[in-house]
């Protein structure tokens, strides 16, 4: 297995390229940074010998896949995100996948009608909220996020973060356009400092006393509590499951899809299908503290001791078609600014 550091993609995508030894292999381009997927890559190869090959790409996957075209090494791809995973397929850059393995563990709710893509697991977009500094029920749903009660309280990564976006999106199928803009506005003028750094970063500033509620992945509570030096961070929030007024909690998922021009299409289909089965969703339940999609998987009991929610029933493929959308609002209220 390969792990591609940004300084040398390049170079490791022309070896993928024009190396026919590969064959035997399953080559994966990947939003997700190859450390977190090792557990579930290794699993996979000790299992059916397969190697898994990653190559990680923090951006330009859809560029990448147009420029190589049918000499394209790539099998899979695999995003965080549903408008990311939406942009590639609606690139023309996947292929239909139909497996009774595959609709058996993917809920239909989370995966493309026509199998362009398969959802593998889900997170919730919380609130992470001072156990000192606020009370519970002070903040139950995202539209109190606009409440001039928490002027100057609140911190967030970027509005154009692929998170926050989707996080839009939900607003805007939700409220509409007018709305979402309204509280895009409420939002960014209880901002406690100019949206910087990622999830974590926000939890730590509610730990430093910059601010006094945070939007944040799930995910991250685990993460921080795993490291030493974050655990201070983390304890000192609690994790809030927000609703909208007339829905859910806002959920995302990590997602795979096959290439257009997969060389090994045979062995990616025996990869999808073991990171739906029961064995890998519950390494990602473990590892990466995310929920488990496949019927009967259960969320690790850490995971669980964060709370239950119930998740927006909003189509996915629908938040994915109101991306633009969310940008442009995003852009118009100059929210990063």
């Amino acid at each position: 297995m390969f792990c591609t550091p940004k300084s040398i993609l390049a170079a490791a995508l022309a070896t993928l390229t024009a190396a026919p030894a590969l064959a035997a292999d399953v080559n994966l381009y990947s939003y997700r940074q190859p450390e977190l997927l090792k557990p579930l890559t290794d699993a996979f190869t000790e299992e059916t010998g397969i190697k898994v090959n990653v190559a990680y790409l923090a951006k330009g996957m859809i560029e990448r896949l147009q420029a190589e075209g049918k000499r394209s090494p790539a099998d899979l791809v695999l995003t965080v995100d549903i408008s990311r995973l939406a942009a590639v397929v609606d690139a023309g850059l996947t292929q239909a996948v139909k497996s009774d393995v595959l609709s058996a563990n993917v809920p239909a709710a989370y995966h493309d009608p026509d199998g362009q893509w398969w959802g593998l697991t889900t997170r919730a977009r919380v609130v992470y909220a001072s156990k000192e500094r606020v009370a519970e029920g002070d903040v139950t749903t995202y539209e109190d996020l606009a409440d001039p009660k928490w002027k100057g309280r609140i911190c967030t990564r970027s509005g154009t973060h692929a998170y926050n976006v989707a996080l839009t999106s939900a607003v805007i199928h939700h409220l509409g356009e007018e709305g979402a803009k309204t509280w895009l506005e409420g939002v960014k003028a209880n901002l406690a400092r100019k949206p910087q750094g990622n999830d974590r970063a926000q939890v730590k500033a509610i730990w430093a006393g910059e601010c006094d509620i945070a939007i944040g992945n799930t995910y991250y509570m685990g993460k921080m509590l795993a490291d030493e030096e974050q655990q201070a961070w983390a304890n000192s929030v609690n994790v809030v499951f927000p609703t909208f007024g007339n829905g859910g909690a806002h959920v995302n998922i990590s997602g795979v899809a096959m290439t257009k021009h997969a060389p090994n299409a045979d062995n990616a289909l025996k990869l999808m299908e073991f990171l739906t089965s029961p064995k890998a969703q519950k390494i990602y339940a473990t590892a990466n503290f995310e929920y488990p999609i496949a019927p009967g998987a259960e969320a690790d009991d850490l995971v669980k001791s964060w709370g239950s929610f119930t998740a927006d029933d909003v189509n996915l493929m629908d938040l994915a078609a109101l991306r633009p959308a969310a940008l442009k609002l995003i852009e118009e209220v100059d929210f990063d600014g």
